[in-house]
């Protein structure tokens, strides 16, 4: 389950349109989610806070072996009024990563749209987000600076200071550049002085051209009734059904003398599609001779499932995961108890499928699953019990005999 740091950081790319899925740094992150999810260790305990609309903290007391702990600071220049903190009021959906459906891209905001002027002035401002978190008793200090220079880019800057690491700490710098049809991303690191770039491409159509907020078209012979209608009919037949995708990163350690590169494809459906969605990707490393394929599947709104196979062309060396997540939705009354007083009155009888789809978000909880090929079985129930979210998992090793348990643990948040 995310943080709550995390949720707010997720919302502050919303808010500011930005494209988290439109990056080769995401290409499977659907997969990841479903098989890659982390187990709680330990028990810990999270009490978090957005106080204002631009200012949020978090606390964490954790005990796995020895009592710990953090502080967490966020600020974010862009007011998140609308943004839910109440842990009892935010959609689990937001929280627990899952099956990712991308939206149809959208191209950027011209730069002049966000130009303020006020007395032959500009007063405009590039929203920013400033984030740091220091863990006790360790010591060790994290913080991210984010910035929204145009609306194509963005930059990122994360930095780590810890007495245990090589210099005392390391900075990591992302500039990325987002025009929707590509996406480029420069990387700079303090360890070991890494340059590195990525890119995608998406192929297909040209998005639709962006239309600033205030623009309106006043042609008295149109309703606006048909024109919303023309506009929701054009779009639906021009939007395609998925979307193909191509990408690579290249990166190299000034100091360490050494490189990697990867390339990857990826295909997925889009909102028009009406079938299941899927996803599938394919990435390969060829200086490692690694190569990855995944499959994920949404089967229903309440199930997906996901598989990922992995090869090496040099030992010859595979592997194969599969994993899963059900939702639950929460138990109401049923109210098709009295439906035969309906009929008595001449009253309709109320649609079950319709109230059914009108529930879709309020689950329960979640529960994930992931079986590899060695016996390792991680198992992971993320739900909300009345203000107190909460995560439960559990590591088994299969093949591991009377040791059959390898991790356990219980992880809690409440947010104000």
């Amino acid at each position: 389950m995310l943080g709550f740091m995390d949720y707010v950081q997720n919302a502050f790319y919303e808010a500011s349109q930005w494209d988290r899925d439109n990056s080769y740094g995401t290409l499977t992150a659907t997969s990841r989610n479903l098989l890659d999810f982390q187990t709680p260790n330990g028990l810990r305990f999270h009490v978090s806070s957005l106080s204002s609309p631009n200012f949020a903290t978090s606390y964490t007391l954790g005990s796995i072996g020895l009592v710990d702990g953090s502080l967490s600071y966020l600020y974010s220049s862009l007011p998140l009024s609308t943004l839910a903190s109440n842990s009892s009021a935010i959609d689990l959906h937001r929280l627990v990563p899952g099956y990712r459906r991308l939206q149809d891209l959208r191209q950027p905001d011209e730069p002049w749209w966000w130009e303020i002027w006020h007395q032959g002035k500009r007063i405009d401002r590039r929203e920013a987000l400033l984030y740091g978190r220091l863990f006790l008793p360790r010591s060790t200090l994290e913080a991210l600076y984010l910035r929204r220079l145009t609306p194509k880019t963005q930059l990122k800057v994360s930095c780590v200071s810890d007495s245990r690491l090589p210099n005392g700490g390391t900075i990591l710098a992302h500039l990325q550049h987002d025009a929707a049809k590509h996406n480029t991303e420069y990387i700079y690191s303090t360890d070991s002085a890494l340059l590195g770039v990525r890119g995608l491409y998406n192929f297909g159509p040209d998005p639709p051209p962006a239309h600033p907020p205030s623009e309106s078209s006043h042609d008295p012979t149109i309703s606006t009734a048909n024109k919303a209608a023309a506009v929701a009919i054009a779009s639906a037949l021009a939007q395609p059904h998925g979307r193909f995708s191509a990408g690579g990163e290249i990166y190299y350690g000034l100091l360490n003398k050494s490189g990697g590169v990867s390339t990857g494809l990826r295909f997925t459906t889009l909102p028009s599609h009406t079938g299941f969605p899927y996803t599938m990707t394919l990435t390969l490393n060829p200086l490692m001779g690694n190569l990855s394929s995944t499959y994920s599947v949404q089967a229903s709104p309440l199930l997906a499932l996901s598989s990922r196979f992995d090869f090496n062309v040099y030992s010859y060396e595979s592997e194969m995961q599969v994993g899963t997540e059900l939702w639950r939705r929460v138990s109401k009354p049923e109210p098709h108890d009295l439906d035969w007083a309906r009929r008595k009155m001449g009253l309709p009888i109320l649609d079950k499928s319709i109230e059914s789809s009108n529930d879709s978000d309020d689950m329960a909880g979640c529960l994930k699953a992931r079986l590899d090929q060695r016996g390792s079985l991680g198992l992971l129930w993320e739900g909300r019990v009345k203000e107190l979210l909460y995560s439960c998992g559990v590591t088994l090793d299969l093949k591991g005999g009377e040791n059959m348990v390898s991790g356990f643990g219980l992880e809690m948040q409440y947010s104000t």
